[in-house]
């Protein structure tokens, strides 16, 4: 690409580089300039304008990224994820349906790699994403790109981000009491909020006292696909009422704890085919958590080892991030 100040007697057909005030109005940075244009800019003052002029093997802006964006998503059903139009040099990739993101960085890195004109910023891996929730944006910064810097950035990018959508349709919570009154029900409220926008249902409400035996009958008649505890009191040991009831009922434990600050308290596990989480007190409040990072990779079907859960403290402590509503400094 050819880049700068011509006089405007040798500009009819490139592409203005700046918006400019002519004397029939703004002509938008982008345009190809046209004769009328020229008039109208000599009318106007100007003797010479800034442009781009693209060469035999250089696509334009919008072209390139479109074309970039259908490399990287070659099967957009598959890949659950909609391409939008081009303009501006960029194109924009949503979510066709709730999930969470999955990226594939070595790929998207050599997406940058290959040119600095030639760029995609998504969000992080497992963000969770609403239907028509922006994925990424492609941007080509200057007004055109070789063919050769398109075409070894999207070298080896094709599926390289898809959104893995919820494969459960509904959960059970299990909440314990520890007195003879009923919980508050600000816990099922947050959690029925997290599990809805995820496209399941709640079933109806289940209160035992905190009690294994109570507790593991409960987990034995729940009926959601997905089963959650809350207790009364906090669960703070592997050998705790909330971990046994599940061992008893003929369960298992696969983790206690995670490195995610609010989140500490959590364990997660399995009963029979039914993913089981013990959620941490926090829970009870819709500000992010450590549970939502776990419950989320859970209703998609994400493997969720242990060794995924110890990773997870690199980057969390959510305490006092602005997307907790209310930072604990200031309660």
């Amino acid at each position: 690409m050819i880049f700068g100040t011509v006089p405007l007697a040798e500009a009819e057909g490139a592409i203005l580089a700046h918006s400019l005030r002519a004397s029939t109005g703004k002509i938008p940075k982008g345009s190809y300039l046209t004769a009328a244009d020229l008039t109208a800019l000599a009318q106007a003052g100007f003797e010479a304008v800034t442009v781009a002029r693209l060469e035999a093997n250089d696509q334009h802006e919008d072209a390139a990224a479109l074309a970039l964006a259908q490399a990287l998503v070659s099967d957009e059903a598959g890949q659950n994820i909609r391409i939008s139009g081009a303009g501006a040099g960029r194109v924009n990739l949503y979510a066709r349906s709730c999930g969470i993101v999955r990226l594939d960085p070595h790929a998207l890195n050599a997406v940058n790699a290959a040119d600095p004109m030639i760029t995609i910023a998504t969000v992080p891996d497992y963000h969770r994403v609403d239907r028509d929730g922006m994925l990424a944006t492609i941007k080509i910064i200057s007004y055109g790109v070789p063919e050769t810097a398109l075409w070894q950035a999207g070298a080896g990018a094709s599926g390289s981000i898809w959104v893995q959508p919820p494969v459960y349709k509904s959960a059970t919570l299990i909440e314990t009491k520890v007195t003879d009154e009923t919980p508050p029900d600000k816990g099922r409220r947050a959690m029925g909020g997290r599990l809805q926008r995820m496209g399941l249902d709640l079933s109806p409400r289940v209160i035992v006292p905190h009690r294994e035996a109570d507790l593991a009958d409960a987990l034995t008649k729940a009926p959601g696909e997905v089963l959650l505890i809350l207790t009364g009191s906090a669960t703070s040991d592997p050998a705790d009422v909330a971990p046994s009831a599940l061992r008893q009922a003929g369960g298992t434990v696969t983790r206690f704890g995670m490195p995610v600050d609010p989140g500490n308290l959590l364990f997660l596990g399995d009963f029979g085919e039914k993913p089981v989480i013990g959620l941490p007190g926090c829970a009870r409040s819709p500000a992010l958590n450590g549970a939502d990072w776990v419950l989320e990779r859970v209703l998609c079907a994400e493997p969720v080892t242990g060794a995924d859960i110890s990773a997870m403290g690199v980057g969390g402590l959510l305490k006092e991030i602005p997307t907790r509503p209310m930072p604990r400094a200031k309660a």
